[in-house]
């Protein structure tokens, strides 16, 4: 099996989205419930349109409290970051690891021709990251 290079190599197939129109309160639950750091959160012809993390429900949810209001009646909309940086499964993992960095995002949907394909994480790209330092020792023999 060839060393993990693109994007395509690493990433999880069909991940786990969340409609822009769900409740807050049920996309909190889902993502402690899958034990997730984020979604990508797509329209209803199941497009891409923003990204969920944890610390766009704990600023939902805060904001709610502070201001009297009900985190109940929030909608992922929202909460969420409507600017998605993305990658293509053809990415390089190293480039989309730099970038990872520099903007502190640990996930990334994986579009392609404008429809989510997958979904990489930090500790998805790490994988891929090592295996490659892993082969390239090996195969020096030492």
């Amino acid at each position: 099996m060839p060393a993990p290079n693109t994007i395509k190599d690493c990433m999880r197939r069909n991940p786990l989205t969340i409609n822009c129109n769900s409740n807050l309160v049920q996309a909190v639950e889902t993502l402690v419930e899958y034990k997730l750091t984020g979604v990508t959160v797509v329209d209803d012809d199941g497009n891409p349109v923003g990204v969920l993390s944890e610390l766009d429900c704990i600023q939902s949810v805060l904001n709610a409290i502070y201001n009297d209001g009900d985190p109940e009646h929030a909608l992922v909309q929202d909460a969420m970051t409507s600017s998605i940086v993305s990658c293509t499964p053809g990415d390089s993992i190293v480039e989309v690891a730099a970038d990872m960095l520099a903007t502190r995002q640990r996930r990334r949907p994986v579009i392609e021709n404008g429809r989510l394909v997958g979904q990489v994480s930090s500790s998805n790209v790490l994988w891929a990251l090592m295996e490659n330092s892993r082969r390239r020792v090996n195969s020096k023999g030492v």
